[in-house]
C-alpha cells in the first residue's frame, strides 16, 4: 500500500473515531423502551447549594432592605426570578464546611443585635450574620423550594440541634415556638430535610466512620422524629471513592436515617493543589475534565452495591449533596471564596451528569450541585446589580422536565473518542416520560470537535412530532459575559427527524441537546 494511501486512511480514522486533527461525525444507534419504564425520577435531582462562602450569600443572594438593587425584604429579586424559572426544587443551606461552625443563634433576631464572626474557612471573611434562619427560608420560599438545613454537629451538641429543629417546626406554644414568633414567623417553617453534619471525615470534624456512626446515632437520638418534625434525616456520607465509609455508617446507624449524602468534584487534573483553569484551556483539559466527570458512573455504583448490601428494601436515599467543576480561583479573587467563571464545558458537565444520575433514580433521590450563586460551578454571577446566567444554568433549565418524571431506559453505546490523550465515550444520553405526558431524550456531547448522528428506534412509542433545544457555542470555553447578549443560551434544535418508528438527531460538537416527542 503506498504512503499517500496510509496517510488518507489515517485520517479517516481520525475524523470516524473523534480525533481532534479536524471536525468529523460519529455515529450511533440506540433503542428507547418506552414500555418498560423505570424509577421515577425525583425533582430533588435538580437541587442546589448555598454556602456561607465568599459571595454566595452576601451580594449573591442578600443585599439588605436599604439597597438600590430590587429586592424583597432584602433578597435579590433578579435572582429569585432565574431560580424560579428553572424550578429549583430543594436548597441546602448554610454549609458545606460553614455548617459545622454555624451556631443557629447568631442569625436570629434583630440584625442589628446580631453578632459577627469570623469565617474561618472561606477566607477569613467577616460573617456579619445578617442572613439567618429567617432570610433562608424566605429566600426559600420565594424561590419555590423546599429548605435542606445542615446542622451543626461537629462543634456543638445534641441539644443545640433539638432546639433549632422545634423553633424552626413547632406548632406549639413552648418558648422556642413563641421565640421564633417574636421573630416575624408565627406558621412553622417548613423544612423536610435536615442534614446531620456535613464531611464529618474531614473538616466537619476529623472523625472515623465508627465513631461518626455513633455520634450520629446519639444526635439522631434527640431528632424526635414526629408530626412536628417529619424532616428526612440526611446522614453525612463519604468523601468520593471512600466506600468504607458508606459501608460502616449504614450498617451500624442505617435505621436511624433517611438518606445518606456523597460528595464528588470534578476536577480536570486530579490534582487539589493546581486544578486548572475555569477558561483559556485547551482540548487536553477538555479531555480531562470529562474523564473525571464520567467518574461518577463508577462512584454512584460503589456506593449503591455497599447500599443494596445493608439496605437491600432502598429505604435509605443516596443525596449526592456536593457535585461540580471545580477550577483554580479566577486572577486577582480571594481563594478562599472559591469563584470561578462558567462556560459552555461546564453546561455539557452539568448535563452528562444529569444524564448518569437519572440511571440509578432507584437509589439517588437528590443531587445538589456547588453551588448556585458566585460560588464553583454557578448558576449565576453578580456583579452589583447586575446577574449572569451561565452555560450551567441554562443546562438546568433545559433539563427541567425532567423533574418528577418516569425514567425509560435507552440502550446505546457511544463511539470512544480520544481526546488530548484522554478516552472518553463521545455522548451519554438519558430518556422519560414527563409529566405533561411527552417523551424527553437528553444528549451531552463530550466531543469538542464531532458531531453525532444519533438514529433512535422508538419501539412501541408512536411518535408524530419532536422539538427541542441545543445549547452550544462557537468556542469551547465561550462564557456568558455582564452586559453583552449571552453566547451559550438555548436555541431551537433543527437537527431532529422523524421518519416511521426511528428518530434522527443531527448534534453539534460539544453541545447538549433535550427534545420532547409527542
Amino acid at each position: 500500500m503506498s504512503e499517500i494511501k496510509l496517510l488518507f486512511r489515517a485520517a479517516l480514522a481520525t475524523v470516524v473515531l473523534g480525533g481532534s486533527a479536524f471536525a468529523g461525525e460519529l455515529t450511533a444507534n440506540a433503542t428507547l423502551k418506552a414500555d418498560q419504564p423505570g424509577a421515577p425520577i425525583s425533582r430533588y435531582i435538580y437541587g442546589q447549594f448555598s454556602e456561607h462562602l465568599g459571595a454566595g450569600i452576601y451580594d449573591g443572594v442578600w443585599v439588605g432592605t436599604n439597597s438600590k438593587i430590587p429586592n424583597v425584604r432584602g433578597i435579590r429579586t433578579d435572582v429569585v426570578t432565574a431560580l424560579k424559572d428553572i424550578h429549583v426544587p430543594v436548597i441546602r443551606w448554610p454549609g458545606g464546611c460553614f455548617a459545622d461552625e454555624y451556631r443557629w443563634r447568631d442569625g436570629v433576631g434583630p440584625r442589628d443585635k446580631r453578632p459577627s464572626r469570623k469565617n474561618n474557612w472561606w477566607g477569613g471573611s467577616p460573617e456579619t450574620n445578617a442572613f439567618g434562619t429567617h432570610e433562608f427560608m424566605d429566600f426559600a420560599e420565594q424561590v419555590g423550594a423546599d429548605p435542606y438545613v445542615s446542622i451543626n454537629m461537629g462543634s456543638s451538641d445534641p441539644t443545640e440541634m433539638r432546639e433549632w429543629i422545634e423553633y424552626m417546626v413547632s406548632p406549639g406554644d413552648d418558648t422556642l415556638a413563641q421565640e421564633r414568633r417574636a421573630n416575624g414567623r408565627d406558621k412553622p417553617f417548613n423544612v423536610p430535610f435536615i442534614g446531620i453534619g456535613n464531611e464529618s471525615w474531614g473538616c466537619g470534624g476529623e472523625m472515623m466512620p465508627e465513631y461518626y456512626a455513633n455520634e450520629y446515632r446519639r444526635f439522631s437520638a434527640f431528632f424526635h422524629k414526629n408530626d412536628d418534625n417529619k424532616a428526612a434525616r440526611v446522614a453525612s456520607g463519604a468523601n468520593a471513592f471512600d466506600v468504607n465509609w458508606t459501608d460502616v455508617v449504614t450498617k451500624n446507624a442505617g435505621r436511624f436515617m433517611d438518606a445518606i449524602s456523597l460528595h464528588y468534584y470534578t476536577i480536570p487534573t486530579g490534582e487539589w493543589s493546581k486544578k486548572g483553569a475555569a477558561t483559556g484551556f485547551d482540548k487536553a483539559a477538555w479531555g480531562k475534565t470529562f474523564a473525571q466527570t464520567l467518574r461518577m458512573e463508577d462512584l454512584l455504583q460503589k456506593h449503591i452495591a455497599v447500599m443494596d448490601k445493608n439496605d437491600p428494601t432502598k429505604r435509605i436515599g443516596l443525596y449526592v449533596d456536593e457535585w461540580g467543576t471545580w477550577y483554580d480561583v479566577e486572577p486577582g479573587t480571594n481563594p478562599g471564596h472559591l469563584y470561578q467563571m462558567n462556560t459552555l464545558r461546564d453546561g455539557v458537565v452539568a448535563a452528562a451528569n444529569f444524564n448518569i444520575f437519572q440511571r440509578h433514580t432507584d437509589r439517588v433521590k437528590m443531587t445538589n450541585i456547588a453551588q448556585t450563586i458566585n460560588v464553583l460551578q454557578a448558576m449565576i454571577l453578580t456583579r452589583g446589580d447586575q446577574i449572569v446566567l451561565t452555560p450551567t444554568y441554562y443546562a438546568y433549565k433545559m433539563y427541567a422536565p425532567f423533574q418528577d418524571s418516569t425514567a425509560i431506559p435507552l440502550d446505546v453505546t457511544a463511539p470512544e473518542i480520544d481526546v488530548g490523550g484522554s478516552k472518553i465515550p463521545a455522548f451519554n444520553a438519558s430518556a422519560a416520560k414527563g409529566k405533561d405526558g411527552k417523551t424527553y431524550i437528553a444528549v451531552a456531547n463530550m466531543s469538542p470537535d464531532d458531531s453525532v448522528k444519533l438514529s433512535v428506534a422508538m419501539g412501541a412509542l408512536k411518535a408524530k412530532a419532536v422539538s427541542g433545544q441545543v445549547l452550544t457555542a462557537e468556542k469551547m470555553d465561550a462564557v456568558n459575559a455582564f452586559g453583552a447578549k449571552p453566547a451559550v443560551a438555548p436555541a431551537p434544535f433543527k437537527g431532529a427527524k422523524l421518519s416511521g418508528d426511528k428518530l434522527t438527531l443531527d448534534i453539534p460538537s460539544k453541545s447538549v441537546v433535550v427534545v420532547a416527542v409527542d
